[in-house]
């Protein structure tokens, strides 16, 4: 149930210390839930709790959830019954204790604790009223918490890349969303809070900083009293790591002066993670996302204007409630226009507590699923052509995986962020956690093929730069 590389950093940095408990970590969900994950993780240790990455030989197992659609819900339900069917002691974690904590615990008893969102730096206290016999409910009802680089935190990724967290919750309401009630409102970290943590992952050698929030582009407005993305982006420019990736860039929020600073700091990757969820005002107005109607257009045109060289992606949801054959053809013909980098398709996901949970004019999941189907016929193509522009240059790429039997190397380009985008793979040797020069040979609807090329000045002059996505 564990990632690879979670069990990697659970075995560097497990502590054998004194008889506590040993105790299990899996984590579910996001990016935003494996910080949580890797903040418990660390509180864990700098406590003497033995860590381990085998469930079956622990006597606790935190399991941290996601809520966020009913399929993060199936699979953290999965993972639950699994190990209760295996009568392991289990504390369940994040979103979904969070959301369901009264139905968990009458319906598991294997559950000795459930943790919310805003809690999981009390883990430790958890585990230890856990083990005298108390059962624990540690959720708080409104989140307020956020980490900071002051807490411990043991990453779970590979050894070149790091999330950041820059902010959590979430002001917004959408009518599909459920993030807010489980989350809380949006509190930013400052800026020079931030700074600190990013220069100690690039003590520790990380070469790519992903900043994640709910909303990015709306950082620091709670904090500053104004969206303060441009001013963060500069102090990280003094950051000494090569790439810095932004996610959940919402379009009213790239104002020119974020878009300056995205140009002007070298290392600020121009790749822009835009959730823009669907295309026609009518759907976005019951979305109650108005604003992005009036602006997508406008605004995809001026960001490739002022950054030619950005990457784009964005995600969309079909079958919103009232969604018309009308409104679905609009956003492909909106996807067919603008020729996205990358993009993901959801089918919506009715979630109890959100107003669309009760909308009117519902679409069966097989109107859904032919939607989403279509729509990503239509992307395939797009994306096919974007990365065949790149066979025959040479890109930077971050090495993160060996093939052990084949030897190939594993890696991404400036264009694909984690998890969500392609790969690049490799032939040729080069260290992994390092940006080595990779001459592109070929390539697929998400992939890109490659050779490790060497390096010499006047390769050096011809390189791609690595904020660069052509």
């Amino acid at each position: 149930m564990s990632d690879p590389p979670l069990e990697g950093a659970i075995d560097r940095y497990t502590n054998r210390m004194g008889n506590k408990p040993t105790i299990a970590i899996s984590h579910l969900g996001c990016e935003k839930n494996r910080i949580d994950t890797e903040h418990m993780l660390g509180l864990l240790v700098q406590a003497g709790y033995q860590v381990d990455t085998n469930e079956q030989l622990a006597d606790y197992v935190i399991v941290n959830t996601c809520s966020f659609i009913e399929a993060a819900r199936t699979e953290s339900v999965r993972a639950l019954v699994e190990l209760a069917e295996a009568d392991k002691k289990i504390v369940i974690a994040g979103c979904m204790a969070q959301h369901f904590q009264e139905q968990l615990l009458e319906e598991l008893p294997e559950a000795v604790a459930v943790v919310g969102t805003g809690d999981y730096n009390k883990i430790v206290d958890v585990i230890r009223r856990v083990e005298v016999g108390e059962r624990v409910k540690q959720i708080s009802a409104e989140p307020t918490f956020i980490a900071d680089e002051t807490l411990p935190r043991y990453r779970t990724t590979s050894e070149g890349v790091a999330y950041l967290r820059v902010a959590e919750g979430c002001d917004y309401r959408c009518a599909f969303c459920i993030i807010p009630h489980l989350r809380g409102d949006q509190r930013s970290r400052s800026i020079e809070s931030i700074v600190a943590e990013a220069q100690q992952l690039a003590s520790e050698g990380v070469q790519e900083i992903i900043l994640i929030s709910q909303i990015t582009t709306n950082y620091g407005l709670d904090l500053y009293g104004k969206p303060m993305l441009a001013e963060l982006l500069r102090a990280l420019g003094n950051v000494d790591v090569p790439w810095i990736r932004m996610h959940y860039a919402y379009p009213t929020g790239l104002t020119p002066p974020v878009i300056e600073a995205i140009r002007e700091t070298s290392n600020v990757l121009p790749y822009l993670d835009l959730p823009l969820q669907h295309s026609h005002p009518e759907i976005l107005r019951a979305m109650n996302r108005p604003w992005q109607g009036r602006v997508n257009d406008t605004l995809i045109e001026r960001l490739k204007t002022a950054l030619p060289e950005a990457v784009l992606r964005t995600t969309f949801i079909v079958g919103f409630p009232g969604e018309t054959d009308e409104h679905f053809e609009h956003l492909l013909e909106f996807v067919q226009r603008h020729e996205f980098d990358h993009a993901g398709v959801f089918t919506f996901s009715p979630e109890e507590g959100t107003p669309a949970y009760t909308l009117p004019n519902q679409l069966p999941q097989s109107v859904m699923d032919a939607r989403r189907d279509a729509l990503m016929a239509t992307q395939q193509p797009i994306s096919l052509k974007k990365n065949q522009a790149y066979v025959g240059k040479v890109v930077d790429v971050l090495i993160e995986q060996e093939n052990p039997s084949t030897g190939e190397l594993i890696g991404r380009s400036a264009k694909f962020a984690p998890e969500v985008d392609g790969l690049v793979y490799i032939q040729g040797n080069a260290q992994l956690g390092k940006i080595v020069p990779v001459e592109i040979t070929d390539a697929d609807i998400y992939d890109l093929f490659g050779e490790v090329a060497p390096v010499s000045d006047a390769q050096s002059d011809q390189r791609l730069v690595v904020n660069s996505a052509t």
